[in-house]
């Protein structure tokens, strides 16, 4: 009963679960394809940017596979309980959206190519599902890390709504909010790159099939 009553609203923070002060579970030291650190210490320079867009096993791929992007972890984001576990977060208790954090170069890959793999693989028009991913936890969404990244995130959903429009599609329901209030949680090991470790597993990553505005991305890109 209470995963139907949260299935298709967030709740509200006296509603989730309580969480827990430290995590219950260990997270990989470096990353299966880039062999970077996954937790950091990370070199000097380089820029945060979290994106949740559906199941984040495929969403972490699309992020590893982008030149400039230094590293990749998937977590839970956007909730109000603090340290969750997968099956908290999945019954919908927990608030939290699954994301996948992008540790990169700005020097190599600009924030606005990264929100343009965003905005082209997944569908940000479903509100709290992603294909056959039906749950809060699925919810399209942009967690902030400076106001440049806010200006940018809300021009870039400005411009993929136009075309997005102009094909027919729905609003966009994508949430753009700053990161600061809301942690980041790292996901357990089994989720970190999970592609990698099982190739032929389950990837829920489909996109509108609408390209985004060039316009939005960098040169060249």
């Amino acid at each position: 009963m209470l995963f139907g009553r949260f299935k298709d609203r967030i709740p509200a923070p006296e509603e989730a679960l309580k969480g827990r002060e430290e995590p219950q579970y260990a997270v990989p030291e470096r990353h299966t394809v880039l062999g970077t650190p996954l937790l950091g210490p990370y070199p000097e320079g380089l820029e945060i940017a979290d994106f949740g867009m559906g199941c984040f096993w495929g969403a972490e791929r699309v992020f590893w596979k982008t030149e400039g992007v230094f590293t990749t972890l998937v977590g839970y984001q956007g909730g109000s309980t603090p340290h969750p576990t997968y099956e908290e977060v999945c019954s919908g208790l927990t608030g939290h959206a699954e994301v996948v954090r992008v540790v990169y170069d700005p020097a190599k890959v600009s924030y606005e190519t990264l929100l343009r793999r965003f905005w082209e693989s997944h569908d940000p028009t479903q509100g709290f599902r992603q294909g056959n991913d039906m749950g809060t936890q699925y919810r399209s969404a942009v967690y902030t890390h400076s106001p440049a990244q806010a200006a940018a995130a809300e021009a870039s959903r400005a411009a993929y709504q136009q075309v997005l429009t102009a094909s027919g599609h729905g609003e966009i329901t994508t949430e753009i909010l700053p990161a600061a209030d809301r942690p980041f949680y790292p996901a357990e090991g089994y989720h970190q790159q999970y592609l990698d470790k099982n190739p032929a597993g389950y990837c829920g990553i489909g996109g509108t099939g609408v390209a985004c505005p060039v316009g939005i991305a960098s040169a060249g890109d």
